[in-house]
């Protein structure tokens, strides 16, 4: 059973573009409907509605099977319970009638709450946090994200182990046993407390590898892109049609957990490391961002960001600013990024043609990665992004004996006019300064050559 509240205290104010977008829809709804719908209950019903779809997604991500969903909106949160004793009886008879085993709270619950609830209710009682770490739990295939998300459930677990029952009571009690003693509570707290260390040991030792692999990676110079962007976006898919990598492409929200690098081939032959990251969403727990840290050092690392955006999602704007407020948490707002606005085959024909118009001059590309849609235009704006190993265009004269020289720079940079004369190869190369940096003695050669020739005619 779902359980969704809203509390009129935190509706917080829109963006500006998002604020904008809604008054345009509600005009547009206005000359088609005889009866108008006042703004700020068109905001709160869209909000709503959208998060609540969310919520019922990540559910079934889970596994479960809904059986019945209750809405309750309360002008403040109940300290004891967060719903109030009157939506507390009508939740426990819902139960009953549906026979439900699990009741979902879309909303974080404190110790204290999540107690008063599982006393009074005949089943378990989980909310959002722990249920988006079941998730993590189910998807978490490498030793890394397996750690991470154990790290993420002990340190939501251990506020939580008070008020527990009986077996939290003093140990050693009774005649002939009184003293200060260690309670339950105290003994769990401990073992959480240990095996906290232990993993923290554990993923600290798997980021001592990872920058080990980044040194290597980083003595080579290959510039690393990375994926970022809502859950269910597209990220995989895109990241497929990019790379061929193949990685689990799905629909349910969190299917990539673990971190995925393939190297991508850009139209200047330059080459780069496309990385695949988590997905984000609406207020994802700060304990799963540090926790995830070793995961999303890819992210720190990388020097272009594409920001991966559902065209189709009516919560289009709040989903960025979701994304923009977890890349503030990891200090990466600053680097440069490209929106990447995928899923336009969803999108109506009208609409797609504002799409393109509106990001005129913008870090702005429009792609569908299902069907490879506009994807040349993304590898062209990565190309022209990219700054560390900028592109140059160099003439050279090559010896034909220089066999091994030509072959690298067919298969690393884009060859221009060429021909031959006797001995000699005359190129025209456009490539990355990193490559074509290494041949710049050929360069020398044919300049000095021309001006040679240059000056034959003047001495005669």
């Amino acid at each position: 059973m779902l359980v969704a509240v809203e509390f009129s205290g935190e509706r917080k104010k829109l963006p500006p573009e998002a604020t904008l977008a809604r008054k345009a829809a509600a005009v547009l709804a206005d000359m088609e409907k005889p009866l108008s719908v006042p703004e700020a209950a068109q905001t709160t019903t869209l909000d709503f509605d959208a998060s609540l779809a969310e919520f019922e997604e990540l559910a079934r991500s889970a596994g479960a099977e809904i059986g019945a969903t209750l809405v309750q909106h309360r002008p403040r949160p109940d300290p004891a319970t967060l719903i109030g004793k009157g939506k507390l009886e009508e939740i426990s008879g819902a139960v009953g009638s549906t026979n439900a085993d699990l009741v979902l709270f879309d909303h974080d619950l404190t110790p204290s709450q999540l107690r008063n609830l599982e006393a009074y209710l005949p089943c378990r009682v989980i909310d959002r946090t722990q249920l988006i770490l079941d998730i993590f739990a189910r998807h978490a295939r490498t030793r890394e994200g397996q750690l991470q998300v154990e790290l993420a459930q002990l340190e939501y677990q251990l506020p939580r182990l008070a008020g527990r029952g009986k077996g939290m009571s003093q140990l050693g009690g009774g005649i002939g046993t009184r003293g200060p003693g260690e309670t339950q509570l105290e003994t769990d707290r401990r073992k959480i407390n240990l095996r906290i260390d232990h993993v923290k040991r554990q993923l600290e030792s798997v980021r001592r590898i990872r920058r080990q692999q980044r040194q290597r990676r980083e003595a080579v110079p290959v510039p690393v892109v990375a994926l970022v962007g809502y859950t269910n976006a597209g990220k995989s898919t895109l990241f497929n049609a990019l790379t061929e990598a193949g990685v689990l492409e799905s629909s349910r929200m969190f299917a990539t957990l673990d971190p995925k690098l393939s190297q991508l081939v850009l139209p200047s032959r330059r080459r780069v490391l496309l990385s695949d990251t988590v997905g984000f969403i609406r207020n994802l727990p700060h304990t799963l961002v540090t926790s995830f840290r070793a995961t999303l050092e890819e992210v720190e690392r990388a020097e272009l960001l594409l920001h991966v955006r559902d065209a189709s999602s009516p919560m289009l704007d709040e989903q960025k600013v979701q994304v923009e407020r977890v890349l503030g948490e990891l200090d990466v707002k600053g680097k440069p990024i490209i929106e990447v606005w995928n899923k336009v085959d969803l999108v109506s024909v009208e609409d797609r043609q504002h799409l393109e118009t509106s990001g005129a001059g913008k870090n702005r590309v429009a792609v569908s990665a299902l069907t490879h849609e506009g994807l040349d235009r993304l590898l062209a704006a990565v190309d022209e992004a990219l700054t560390a190993d900028p592109i140059i265009e160099m003439h050279l004269r090559l010896p034909q004996s220089e066999g091994a020289v030509m072959a690298a720079l067919e298969a690393g940079a884009v060859m221009g006019a060429k021909r031959f004369e006797g001995n000699l190869a005359y190129l025209t190369v456009r490539g990355p300064a990193s490559l074509l940096n290494r041949y710049r003695r050929f360069q020398e050669k044919m300049e000095s050559g021309r001006n040679l020739e240059k000056t034959l005619p003047e001495l005669a």
